[in-house]
């Protein structure tokens, strides 16, 4: 039984209340516990306030969650293959005396009113069985896997009515719902609609292939990027939209163009999440999908090896678009053609053709990183020059340096070391120490592992601030858990993460323990002590490993600064000279 709405007709989900009844909701929900919820979660109630996420009508029961994890599907037979939940912690709602039966806030993270809820049902759940079935994989550099050990416990579900959306103060007039976003397609007058998700900003050879899908299907362009959580390090939304605005104003057909901003939170879920892609796209008026190489692909597992196969998304989409209504618009790789100055499919490449073409890793480190901007057979000009303004080169940018390994190993010593040779190179550090940030930061919190790992997320928290700001965040702290370590480069972002490993040997802390810590653990004074009765999980492919036996702290933190220097995160000697 397919349920999905029409495209053009049907009444989407609507779980906003009339504005005649929000003062006597405002005035009960001073009264009722409250509970805050992430970030990822304010996405997924917008989108299920708007009706971009039908026919779901609340956070999935949990028999809608066992059968979508299993099978795809709702539990009446509808096809929606991405569980959407509202997890919480058992701990958090037994202090509340939140049961079900009781009737709740739920405020964002600055305790905003967003909803009220009637909770229906209360269930736990297994992150690592929603890894594995949903995503493929339980291997933590995957950032949604990581995050999921995160999220809490149980799940709840219930009846929503939505008081107030998220409030957004930026593009404002691009910010769509499901149902304005249909009138405006309706208006164009063409019966079809093809829709492009885009996480990244527009190159001419995106612009080559939304022309031409909208022109094979004699249809708009339904250009949709996603401006909620994306992938970590990805461009920013803001820098990215202003380029939608510039290419969609000056180089498309004003008739067959629509910008729409979807405050989604992507899962990286390749082909399950290109079919979610597929159904929400449906909900706001298209009926073509354009799918390229690895859609929603988070890249490389830590075996080096791509999460997902380059087509699987299309053939996820080819195999359910009867049911969906959505067709799939299929592009492989495109490259550019010197002598014709055009763009085409590789596959349509006439013989010894002279091709041009250029990277991520290209645009990252030829150009961007160092004050370049891309050619216009590339990028359209007003394109570059914004990627110019937003991204400074690379030794003016922004990276984490982690320091791991055993109490007693020598972080400290050569973190502080590596902060003034990073100062005489005239970059800004902020070091985050552990002793430090536990007597400030995490004051209150003990060593259990959650304790542990709540300080090491809200170190990771504030280095990624310090980056995403384009400043050094230099941080010292055992963090002994390898998953932990991973959610933390996820949060920052893998290419802006350097992980130095302190590899000095157990016996050797335990020499230069001048604190006495370790015989005082050894005595079974202290409990839970990392290298002791709780473990120290080394990282699996750290970008140094440190020997403080056989080196000076002075040489390990030159070490540290060749990296760096080779990454282009500092001046070398040559550039310091011009």
């Amino acid at each position: 039984m397919n349920k999905l709405i029409d495209p053009y007709g049907g009444e989407l989900v609507d779980l906003i209340i009339a504005e005649s009844e929000k003062d006597n909701l405002l005035a009960e929900a001073s009264a009722l516990p409250s509970l805050q919820i992430s970030e990822r979660s304010l996405c997924d109630l917008e989108l299920l306030a708007t009706g971009a996420f039908s026919p779901l009508d609340r956070f999935m029961t949990e028999r809608d969650h066992e059968k979508v994890i299993a099978n795809m599907r709702l539990a009446d037979g509808t096809l929606f293959p991405m569980p959407i939940a509202l997890p919480a912690f058992s701990e958090s709602l037994n202090q509340q005396e939140i049961r079900i039966g009781s009737r709740i806030s739920l405020r964002s993270s600055t305790n905003d009113l967003l909803a009220l809820m009637d909770v229906e049902e209360i269930y736990e759940w297994d992150p690592d069985e929603v890894s594995l079935k949903v995503f493929g994989t339980t291997d933590e550099t995957h950032p949604i896997v990581a995050e999921m050990k995160r999220w809490g416990d149980v799940n709840i579900s219930g009846r929503l009515q939505v008081v107030n959306l998220p409030a957004h103060y930026d593009f404002s007039k691009y910010r769509l719902t499901p149902k304005q976003t249909r009138e405006k397609l309706l208006s164009y007058g063409h019966e079809n609609v093809v829709a492009f998700q885009t996480r990244n900003p527009l190159h001419q050879v995106h612009e080559e292939l939304t022309k031409r899908a909208a022109k094979d299907v004699d249809g708009v362009l339904l250009l949709h990027p996603v401006v909620g959580m994306t992938k970590p390090g990805d461009v920013d939304h803001f820098t990215r939209v202003r380029t939608y605005i510039a290419l969609a104003e000056k180089y498309y057909e004003k008739d067959r163009i629509l910008l729409s901003l979807l405050p989604l939170a992507m899962r990286m879920g390749g082909p399950r999440e290109a079919l979610w892609h597929a159904i929400i796209r449906r909900n706001y008026g298209a009926n073509h999908l354009i799918v390229g190489r690895d859609h929603a692909g988070p890249g490389k597992n830590s075996s080096g090896q791509p999460f997902y196969g380059p087509y699987d998304a299309q053939d996820m989409l080819r195999d359910h678009e009867m049911e969906t209504g959505i067709k799939a618009v299929e592009f492989k790789e495109f490259v550019y053609l010197s002598e014709e100055d055009r763009y085409e499919e590789i596959s349509n490449v006439p013989p010894n053709a002279l091709t041009r073409s250029i990277s991520g890793t290209q645009v990252r480190d030829e150009y961007l990183d160092v004050g370049k901007l891309l050619p216009d057979w590339f990028t359209r000009p007003e394109v570059a020059g914004i990627l110019a303004e937003t991204y400074p080169p690379r030794n003016r940018q922004g990276v984490c340096i982690w320091f791991t390994g055993l109490s007693g190993s020598g972080k400290s010593t050569i973190a502080n070391i590596l902060t003034v040779l990073m100062m005489e190179r005239g970059r800004g550090v902020s070091v985050l120490d552990g002793d430090v940030v536990r007597t400030h930061l995490s004051k209150g919190l003990g060593f259990s592992k959650e304790d542990r790992d709540t300080n090491i997320l809200r170190v990771g928290y504030v280095a990624s601030e310090i980056v995403t700001h384009n400043g050094i965040a230099i941080c010292a702290a055992i963090s002994p858990y390898r998953s932990t370590r991973d959610s933390v480069r996820n949060l920052i972002g893998s290419e802006r993460f350097i992980e130095v490993f302190v590899n000095t040997p157990l016996e050797v802390c335990e020499e230069r323990d001048v604190k006495g810590m370790y015989a005082k653990a050894r005595a079974g004074e202290i409990k839970g002590f990392t290298g002791i009765d709780d473990p120290y999980e080394t990282p699996n492919d750290p970008t140094i490993s440190l020997d403080t036996v056989s080196y000076s702290a002075e040489e390990n933190a030159a070490q540290i600064l060749d990296v760096l220097e080779k990454a282009g995160f500092v001046k070398g000697a040559d550039e310091r000279q011009r």
